[in-house]
């Protein structure tokens, strides 16, 4: 009998020492330094990603988050591949290419409901209704970019050939379309169109915005990533991230944070004028949350496979890419 008692102590000391040393390392893990890679510079379209970090949300879900800026010369999921960073953002466009070169890269979550990319035209002259109105328009293209794709697939959808409408190359400078020798001009909506219009609102003009969505092209934009191996290796860290950073975004677009979301921001930009921001802030609300019930972070698949299918009709793949196994939605 005490040789029994003796057995059944031994084990349960053992058990709990197997218990500890688990809870340890699942901690361990969560602690681990992680770096996580923005697709845009810090600006309003990122605002639910550093309101994650300044209030601590990461840190409450016990994880060491470095947020990082991105721009023209970052790529999240090449960081992705060289173990740089663990989380990252891009558009699905980025995402499809990738996974047709072999790439293990799933997608997470989507941030955009509504992708932001619209062309700004003035109407005082046109009404850009259908897609038929693009004939013998002058349009702003970023050749090589995902408003190229896009526009080239309104075009095949409308019959358009580019003898009935002209594409004109965009840089950076918007001179072309102050001085008028471009009819509709790329711009995302909430960035560069909020400070557009108002400039335009100034000199007199009023401007719209052509849709893509309105015409039947959902082209996914920019969402959360990670590697399969980050998946495979360690859910649990993966769930309290994006678990966290859903909330974050959802904390940072509700209206009654607003002030607390624009401090927040304004501690990263700088350079954009209150009333620009605010505005910004607003539109961003209405891209990503386009419904008061859409959760944060909801993947469309249907977007995700349309996205795929232009992809492959406009070439930028050899072929349609599955993108089902590489879509993992996590529970939020």
């Amino acid at each position: 009998m005490k040789t029994l008692r003796r057995f059944l102590q031994k084990a349960a000391w053992s058990g709990l020492v197997t218990l500890c040393l688990t809870a340890l390392l699942s901690t361990s893990s969560l602690a681990e330094p992680l770096n996580y890679r923005l697709k845009w510079l810090f600006n309003a379209s990122v605002v639910g990603d550093i309101y994650a970090d300044v209030h601590g949300y990461f840190t409450e879900a016990g994880l060491d988050i470095t947020v990082k800026p991105g721009g023209p010369e970052r790529d999240a999921i090449k960081e992705l591949e060289l173990g740089q960073a663990s989380f990252g953002v891009a558009s699905a466009d980025q995402v499809i290419r990738a996974l047709s070169k072999g790439a293990p890269v799933v997608v997470i979550a989507q941030i955009f409901q509504v992708n932001p990319l619209h062309w700004m035209y003035r109407t005082e002259n046109m009404s850009i209704t259908q897609l038929n109105d693009l004939k013998n328009k002058i349009i702003g293209v970023t050749f090589g970019g995902n408003d190229e794709i896009i526009l080239r697939t309104l075009m095949a959808m409308g019959n358009i050939s580019e003898e009935d409408a002209t594409l004109f190359s965009v840089r950076y400078d918007y001179n072309p379309f102050y001085q008028r020798k471009v009819d509709l001009w790329p711009v995302y909506l909430n960035s560069q169109a909020v400070f557009l219009k108002k400039k335009m609102a100034e000199n007199g003009e009023a401007v719209s915005f052509f849709n893509p969505a309105d015409h039947g092209v959902q082209f996914v934009s920019n969402s959360v990533v990670t590697s399969r191996k980050m998946i495979t290796e360690h859910p649990e860290v993966v769930n309290a991230f994006v678990t966290s950073l859903c909330k974050a975004w959802e904390a940072a677009l509700t209206p009654d944070n607003m002030d607390k979301a624009i401090e927040t921001l304004q501690q990263f930009d700088k350079d954009t004028a209150l009333d620009v921001m605010t505005e910004q802030l607003e539109v961003t609300r209405r891209l990503i949350k386009p419904t008061p019930e859409m959760a944060i972070g909801t993947i469309d698949l249907k977007a995700w496979q349309q996205t795929a299918q232009i992809m492959a009709d406009q070439k930028q793949t050899p072929s349609l890419i599955s993108v089902t196994d590489a879509i993992i939605p996590l529970a939020k």
